[in-house]
């Protein structure tokens, strides 16, 4: 069974992060998930650097301007996390946009996760048909399952169809805005939080988008599987640094 589907059937809530692959700096990728793993994450997002990252907002971008600048490239993050497998047994999702895995070659990139022990991917600018025309045989192929997110906006015929050809669980956009971009979650998305569990969907749902800290996992998870932390996160990387992990996410599960 593949490590996500594993995390999933825990019968607690579960907390993924998102963070830039090479930044900070060019060599922290390995050190984090080392870090995140410890600190009792249940699932990392990678983030693969683009230069034209179109669903993030300021802080992810400026990280993936920054990490590219540090001469983060695809082949370098498969440098960094040769052997990653060897330190870390959490699910290891890489999160990046289509164009670059395109132009690396899409078998390629497939086969390369599967050898280093990546367990999926998410690729918010694949549409969902063209994959499953075109790509889900490859990814199902080399063991990797595609995460799709869903927003407010997306129709219940279009979510069922999602649903009907994933195997992990679905990314739950909480608002049709950018990352980092939202405060709290008002009445209306917390109605679309009830309106999607209801249709009893076969995938568990994990919650992206305007989640924090402890206050706004719980609210987003009160009716999904999980929540995703990202924009917050690398903003914590930015004013404490790597050794600011533990207490971040212990402050998001309350621990002490």
């Amino acid at each position: 069974m593949n490590r996500i589907n594993q995390k999933l059937e825990a019968d607690h809530k579960l907390l993924s992060i998102y963070f830039t692959a090479g930044y900070p700096n060019t060599n922290d990728t390995e050190k984090i998930i080392v870090d995140l793993e410890k600190s009792g994450v249940h699932f990392i997002e990678i983030g693969l650097p683009f230069s034209d990252p179109l669903a993030d907002g300021p802080t992810i971008q400026q990280s993936s301007t920054k990490a590219l600048k540090n001469g983060m490239t695809t082949e370098k993050l498969f440098e960094q996390l040769e052997g990653i497998r060897d330190k870390v047994e959490i699910p290891l999702i890489i999160m990046g946009y289509f164009n670059p895995i395109l132009q690396y070659g899409v078998e390629k990139f497939c086969k390369k996760c599967s050898e280093i022990g990546i367990d999926g991917l998410i690729i918010p600018d694949l549409p969902v048909d063209v994959y499953h025309e075109n790509y889900q045989d490859l990814f199902e192929k080399y063991g990797l399952l595609n995460i799709f997110l869903i927003t407010p906006q997306t129709s219940e015929k279009r979510i069922r169809f999602i649903d009907s050809i994933s195997n992990s669980f679905i990314y739950m956009v909480s608002s049709a805005s950018v990352t980092g971009s939202t405060s709290g979650f008002s009445e209306k998305t917390h109605e679309y939080f009830k309106r999607i569990h209801e249709m009893n969907l076969k995938n568990p749902q994990i919650v992206g988008f305007g989640i924090k800290d402890h206050e706004t996992f719980t609210k987003a998870t009160k009716f999904a599987k999980g929540a995703i932390i990202g924009s917050a996160f690398i903003k914590n990387l930015n004013e404490n640094g790597i050794e600011s992990i533990k207490e971040f996410v212990w402050n998001v599960k309350a621990l002490t």
